[in-house]
């Protein structure tokens, strides 16, 4: 089985699904939240617009989402930012979601998708002045490639947002990759994925010539992303088990396991980087 067909047992769900337990946007990774009351939906759309700050993004940028799930993050910055926005996914219903959301807000000449893997994806070098990863790299194999191809997209000047769920060290890695949890959800819900420490994230970094202009620790962040996810799989349970019995228990368990392990075997961090050469 390819990466392109094992990740697609996930992501290629009916998108339905997945507007049961995600916020309007459907945005499929870490908010960022500002206070206890703060709703799901705001903290999505800040932690968009935190990603802009963080890629320095003033507006009309050219910006490439590798791993675009349902097109939050593309259609945000055309709207946003006037950015113009290429997004790259290999689950065909995404892309179907994506030019739906493309004709209904006008946004045509701004927002562009290719139903591919980025391991497969060849960019127009320089062609880009930021690119982005939200939790999609750890669904791709070869990080030095990935990395060499992030740099090849880029600008001089260009920045590389990405953030992902990292295991805690190299040595939590060795104890935990092979247990149970990290089975179900790297076999059982995704088919493919390879979880890592932050170290071989920035050393493929560094090694394709990128330089780090910031890590940031999102863990307590995601950790409530994801419990305001598990309440909303609760909350739609009648109609999840109409698109099979059986999902809303295998998404809440994939939910718990993912949340189980946070600041004991596993970490959410942002990376930030410059082509700065």
């Amino acid at each position: 089985m390819t990466v392109v067909a094992a990740t697609n047992q996930h992501y290629d769900l009916d998108p339905e699904i997945f507007a049961r337990f995600l916020d309007p946007l459907r945005k499929y990774s870490s908010a960022l939240f500002a206070s206890d009351d703060d709703t799901l939906e705001r903290a999505q759309r800040r932690k968009l617009a935190w990603v802009a700050e963080q890629l320095g993004i003033t507006g009309g940028e050219r910006i490439l989402d590798a791993g675009c799930g349902w097109g939050a993050l593309p259609l945000f910055m055309a709207e946003e930012c006037g950015c113009r926005t290429v997004g790259i996914s290999p689950a065909p219903r995404q892309h179907a979601y994506i030019r739906e959301c493309v004709a209904a807000r006008g946004l045509g000449a701004l927002v562009h998708t290719e139903a591919t893997s980025f391991e497969g994806y060849e960019p127009e070098p320089g062609a880009f002045d930021a690119v982005t990863l939200l939790g999609s790299v750890v669904h791709m194999d070869g990080l030095d490639e990935v990395f060499a191809t992030i740099r090849r997209a880029l600008r001089r000047g260009g920045s590389l947002y990405l953030s992902e769920s990292c295991f805690r060290s190299e040595a939590i890695r060795r104890a935990f990759d092979e247990r149970p949890g990290t089975d179900f959800i790297r076999h059982g819900i995704f088919g493919s994925g390879e979880l890592r420490p932050l170290s071989e994230l920035v050393a493929a970094a560094e090694g394709a010539g990128l330089s780090i202009r910031a890590v940031h620790d999102l863990t307590a962040d995601y950790q409530r992303t994801i419990e305001c996810w598990m309440a909303n799989v609760r909350a739609a349970s009648p109609a999840l088990e109409q698109h099979g019995e059986g999902l809303t228990e295998r998404l809440l368990r994939y939910l718990e396991t993912a949340n189980a392990g946070w600041g004991y075997t596993t970490k959410h961090y942002a990376l930030v980087c410059r082509k700065s050469r």
